[in-house]
């Protein structure tokens, strides 16, 4: 009896420490967390895709940027500019757990395909920083052209893009070699990139175009094959699963166009707050999120309506936007 008695007091302990953990773990939720970085507030939202809501803020270094998750969904990386390192927060306790130094002012951050790289793109120092993630340390230092902005990576994990906002280009990185091996020349600003599904494209914004642009290069020759006018201020650039619709995020129209990738014409212009920078589509491709900077918010779109809904307030100047796939 008395066994009985401890039991019976012991789980009156335990399940409120269990739901305790179920409400205060931005893993426990059966939806994939969304991770915000705010570069006004030095922090990043965790938004709740389920409930579409700020579930934790965590402080990082200065004027967070970058972010991206590894494929295994435990670790978030976010690359401070004006600290000169990533933070590497634990997903699952949404802690800070690493500091990595990252070279001069990170922005652009992008994984290899089996998370064991991250390379961080240094926008004043004109450089691509290369790091170990199993130890944290540098094992490349890349140098590219004026005022890199963001990277992204091949599919098959070959090579890395990177858009050079001054001097309008996309340097082609070789991430065997770890070296540059071509330079493809692009309408004014380039900043977000994104590859087809199978490699063969890429699609890269050109932010101070005008009207704003979106060249489609050719992996294989290297070069602009097509190029289409889009809002005012591209930004972010996002490709479906099935490489048929592109999504790209306009800072002055305010707005995230949605183009048909077969045709390259833009089907569907939807509203969402102001100025929208970069965005994510959900593991299952039913959301959209967007970082609006100057709503201090992040706008979620309804993929197949294609209309808001819900505008999410996160911190100050939200510049990026990852989700655990």
């Amino acid at each position: 009896m008395m066994r009985d008695g401890r039991y019976r007091g012991g789980w009156r302990l335990v399940i409120p420490l269990l739901l305790w953990f179920a409400y205060a773990s931005p893993a426990a939720s059966a939806e994939p967390m969304a991770y915000a970085t705010n570069e006004k507030s030095d922090d990043v939202s965790i938004i709740d895709t389920t409930t579409n809501s700020v579930v934790r803020t965590i402080p990082v270094g200065k004027r967070p940027r970058g972010v991206a998750i590894s494929p295994d969904g435990q670790y978030a990386y976010i690359s401070n500019g004006n600290s000169d390192d990533i933070s590497v927060i634990e997903t699952a306790t949404g802690k800070v757990v690493e500091t990595w130094p990252a070279g001069v002012d990170p922005e652009g951050v992008a994984l290899s395909p089996d998370g064991a790289r991250l390379y961080a793109v240094n926008e004043n120092g004109g450089t691509v920083t290369v790091i170990n993630t199993k130890t944290g340390t540098v094992i490349a230092t890349i140098e590219v052209q004026v005022e890199p902005e963001s990277i992204a990576i091949s599919p098959n994990g070959k090579i890395a893009y990177v858009s050079n906002e001054t001097s309008n280009t996309i340097s082609v990185i070789d991430t065997l070699a770890l070296k540059v091996v071509a330079t493809i020349s692009v309408a004014k600003n380039p900043r977000g990139i994104a590859f087809s599904p199978d490699g063969k494209l890429a699609y890269v914004t050109s932010e101070q175009a005008e009207p704003g642009v979106l060249s489609v290069i050719n992996v294989a020759k290297r070069k602009v094959v097509k190029t289409i006018q889009v809002g005012e201020r591209p930004v972010g650039v996002v490709v479906t699963r099935d490489g048929r619709r592109l999504y790209v995020a306009h800072g002055r129209t305010n707005a995230v166009y949605v183009i048909d990738a077969r045709t390259l014409t833009i089907t569907t212009k939807i509203p969402v707050g102001q100025r929208a920078w970069y965005l994510a589509l959900t593991p299952d491709e039913q959301r959209l999120y967007v970082a609006c900077g100057r709503s201090d918010a992040v706008s979620v779109i309804d993929v197949a309506t294609e209309k808001v809904i819900a505008t999410v307030p996160v911190g100050k100047m939200p510049f990026a936007v990852a989700i655990q796939q």
